[in-house]
């Protein structure tokens, strides 16, 4: 009896010592606790309370953050916001690693701040905060910014005092506040309230991924669209745009005040102030709050004044571009230029009082430059659409330059800025009691000058997509060169029968944005190294999948590889090449963004003794006839005549379905319409893979290329690398071993032991001799790519007999041959070429 009594006293203790009740004010949770449904944490201050909550009308329930001493409860966070309990049976607690998880009756993970994919907390704790914050920390470190993981950084709908909303581009961490689905459900709505880092920063507020309403970019006080947003002495309002971070937040400076903004379900973003006396939320800003904040309401070049009927109207020196349209009252069309702009016999700039600047997701920033200094730059650059000051303290500071359309520009009343568009000097002229001033004109605009050049001195931002274009003005024809962020790009009329002057339609991407996408470019996300530089995996923003490659930037020759691949693989489009999604050049930084190969390069799995299995025939021969299609592309079918140079399996990639993609144009060379090879005294390539009389002579054409087929198509056969592979008995390399089997009548002794002995012997042997064909030492007796295509597509085609192949020997080649080997580059000289061997990038 004494034992049952002690038992029962034990257990009831235990009860009450498990997790506070309701009455009891505890704020943290220990790996020993767990919240109940009924249990509450509350702040020390009493400012906030976590617990189970269910929404007006609903009974799911939910586990969220509201305030304490608000009666009608306000909810701020969710935390299973889209992942509700059907009944009163969850429970809150802290995992093995440190995670706070909600799980169900059944014991199911509901919700999870999943951080453990960083180190598992040693001695973790999890606390409400007086300032809304729900945070995981180490038990003996009372700094609340020590933090392992808090729920600031994954905001529901609100943004509170001190929270962050916008990009850790160190983690790539986004905070975006997103309405709920509707008054009885906090999962996640079709608006979002976010910071687009893109140009000049700023708040966009989207319904999906379709803009409805923009901020303006900050100008030192507030937003270009939020003139009312002035100092005052309850908030303090803050945009921090750096390199580690870009974020608005803003501050209360009465304590006692509670503010807080919001995205409705209804897709309006509200400030409201709680009022004490009254006991009621005061809606203090608003947006959208007219017409003429709705995104883009009046097009390019139009200029919307909720004060006029009709609200748009056309910049001076434009008019509508859908007259019919716009007479109905429809301005989204926008407003087209009456006068087409004449650069180099000079322009004038039209000076707009009081506006929101226009969208600056395209537009190039130097916050050192004066206005005169950023007028200057404007004049001379021919693709300068408008300027303006970036910030206004002071008098007005730092330059924004647009080079696209001008849209979303609005009229306020009192506050805005000053905006100065360019217009034909034809179209300038005075207008009494207007708020456009005409602007005087200091000279004629110079030819050409490259803008980004400075830019990338001044080490800002690039603009997300840029058109390049030919210069044609005042320059001989055959000077019509590209000019991208310093890096002179030369016409491709100078190499084809093509005149064409067609835009080269290019994404910049900032160097940011491809922070993000890599996580920092980290270890986790590199897919291989080479001479050149790194190549890292990555996610944009919208989802899609990115292969980065980050030249080094110690690397001469990663420059002159990064211009070609710029100036070849953006023109060209082919099933069987990798497709160029855009660059980067930014700072020290030039990197090319492609397309992400899920199955990465041939190589990894090829020679691969656990991997190269998933090659069954089929797949290989489906590659080996991909590459060929490739081939004659760039040789014949494309509308440049390109040699590759550095064709090997480190450079085949493979998409999800195992289909072959040609990457890696950075030796790549243009060959007229005339001309059959070329010659170079700096050879550079993969040895294994060049012909002999690129590697000795340093000749280069079409057979070249041919050539690296060649042993690309035996390695694919054999499963083994040229470069490597030795016979024991005779020194002889991957091709002199293919050959002496084909003499031998043993050609299938080649085959890649990982195929198994289920294969079309036939199919096998025609490869296996079309490889042989292309090794052959000499350029004139290896077959074209457009035969070879032939001869692997057709069963009946008559295959001639190959010929002894070129570099046949392996180590007796090089060991008795006077070939000069530096060590410290792997560079070699003979007959008064230079060599430069690359590893597989």
């Amino acid at each position: 009896m004494e034992c049952y009594t002690f038992f029962c006293i034990t257990l009831l203790f235990t009860s009450f010592t498990f997790f506070p009740t309701n009455s009891n004010s505890l704020d943290i949770i220990t790996p020993t606790q767990s919240l109940k449904d009924g249990d509450t944490l509350v702040s020390s201050g009493e400012q906030f309370e976590l617990g189970f909550f269910s929404p007006r009308n609903s009974k799911s329930r939910y586990v969220g953050i509201w305030y304490k001493q608000i009666s009608e409860r306000t909810v701020v966070w969710v935390a299973n916001r889209d992942y509700p309990l059907n009944d009163s049976s969850g429970t809150l607690k802290l995992d093995d690693y440190g995670n706070v998880i909600l799980i169900n009756q059944a014991e199911d993970v509901i919700w999870s701040s999943n951080h453990s994919s960083i180190a598992k907390a040693v001695n973790p704790i999890s606390q409400i905060l007086d300032s809304g914050n729900f945070i995981i920390r180490e038990e003996n470190d009372s700094n609340s910014e020590n933090y392992i993981w808090r729920s600031f950084d994954y905001p529901t709908d609100t943004l509170l005092p001190g929270m962050k909303l916008g990009w850790n581009l160190k983690t790539g961490l986004d905070r975006v506040i997103t309405s709920w689905r509707s008054l009885e459900d906090p999962a996640q709505g079709e608006f979002s309230f976010k910071v687009d880092c893109d140009g000049s920063p700023e708040i966009y507020l989207l319904k999906k991924q379709e803009r409805k309403y923009r901020s303006g970019p900050w100008n030192g006080r507030g937003f270009s669209g939020v003139p009312e947003m002035q100092p005052k002495y309850l908030f303090n309002f803050s945009f921090v745009s750096g390199s580690e971070e870009v974020y608005y937040s803003f501050r209360v400076l009465n304590g006692s005040l509670l503010s807080r903004l919001i995205v409705i379900h209804t897709g309006v973003v509200q400030r409201l102030t709680w009022n004490q006396a009254s006991r009621s939320w005061i809606l203090s800003w608003f947006a959208p709050k007219d017409q003429c904040d709705t995104y883009k309401v009046c097009g390019a070049y139009g200029v919307c004044d909720p004060n006029n009927s009709p609200v748009c109207e056309c910049m001076r020196g434009f008019s509508p571009k859908n007259p019919q349209a716009w007479f109905l009252r429809d301005g989204s069309g926008g407003c087209v230029r009456k006068t087409s702009l004449q650069c180099s016999e000079g322009d004038g700039f039209l000076r707009l009082k009081d506006v929101k600047l226009p969208d600056t997701s395209k537009v190039f920033i130097d916050e050192n430059m004066n206005l005169k200094e950023c007028e200057a730059t404007c004049r001379r650059n021919c693709s300068c659409t408008g300027y303006a000051n970036s910030g206004i303290v002071g008098g007005g500071s730092g330059c924004i330059v647009w080079v696209d359309e001008l849209v979303d520009v609005r009229d306020y009343t009192e506050g805005g800025q000053e905006l100065f568009v360019r217009v034909a000097a034809s179209d300038l002229g005075t207008k009494n009691g207007s708020k456009i001033i005409i602007g005087t004109t200091l000279g004629a605009a110079s030819v050409f000058v490259c803008l980004s050049i400075y830019l990338v001195w001044k080490r800002k931002l690039l603009p997300n997509k840029w058109k390049l274009k030919t210069i044609r003005r005042g320059l001989p024809e055959r000077s019509q060169d590209f000019f991208l962020n310093g890096f002179v790009i030369p016409n491709k009329r100078d190499h084809s029968d093509e005149r064409t002057t067609d835009d080269l339609e290019l994404r910049l991407f900032d160097f940011g944005t491809l922070v993000i996408a890599t996580n920092n470019f980290s270890d986790a996300n590199k897919l291989g190294q080479g001479g050149f530089g790194c190549v890292y995996k990555g996610m944009l923003i919208e989802g899609q999948e990115i292969a980065a490659k980050r030249l080094s930037k110690n690397s001469g020759q990663g420059v002159e590889e990064f211009k070609n691949e710029v100036k070849l693989i953006a023109r060209l489009q082919h099933r069987n090449l990798v497709r160029l999604l855009g660059c980067c050049i930014e700072m020290e930084e030039k990197m090319l963004v492609y397309e992400y190969m899920p199955n990465k390069s041939l190589d990894s799995i090829l020679f691969r003794r656990e991997r190269s299995s998933v090659l069954d025939w089929q797949r290989r021969f489906n590659i080996i006839c991909g590459i060929a299609r490739g081939l004659l592309y760039l040789h014949q079918d494309s509308r440049f005549r390109i040699i590759h140079r550095d064709l090997k399996a480190s450079n085949i990639l493979l998409d999800a379905d195992l289909n072959p993609r040609i990457s890696d144009f950075g030796m790549a060379r243009i060959f007229g319409s005339d001309q059959t090879e070329a010659s170079t005294k700096r050879v550079v390539g993969t040895y294994g893979y060049m012909s002999p009389e690129y590697a000795m002579d340093g000749l280069f054409s079409d057979k070249s290329d041919v050539f690296s087929f060649g042993v690309l198509v035996l390695e694919i056969v054999s499963g083994k690398k040229n470069r490597g592979f030795y016979c024991a008995d005779n020194h002889l390399n991957l091709l002199g071993f293919a050959w002496n089997l084909w003499r031998e009548q043993k050609a299938l002794e080649l085959v890649d032991s990982s195929i198994g002995e289920k294969y079309p012997a036939r199919e096998v042997l025609r490869c296996i001799q079309v490889g042989l064909l292309c090794v052959q030492e000499h350029a004139e007796d290896r077959p074209t790519m457009s035969t070879l295509v032939l001869l692997l597509s057709s069963e009946t085609a008559s295959l001639p007999q190959p010929k002894n192949p070129g570099f046949g020997l392996g180590r007796t080649n090089i060991e008795t041959d006077s070939i000069w080997i530096k060590p410290e580059d792997e560079s070699w000289t003979m007959n008064q070429v230079t060599v430069t061997t690359l590893e597989p990038r």
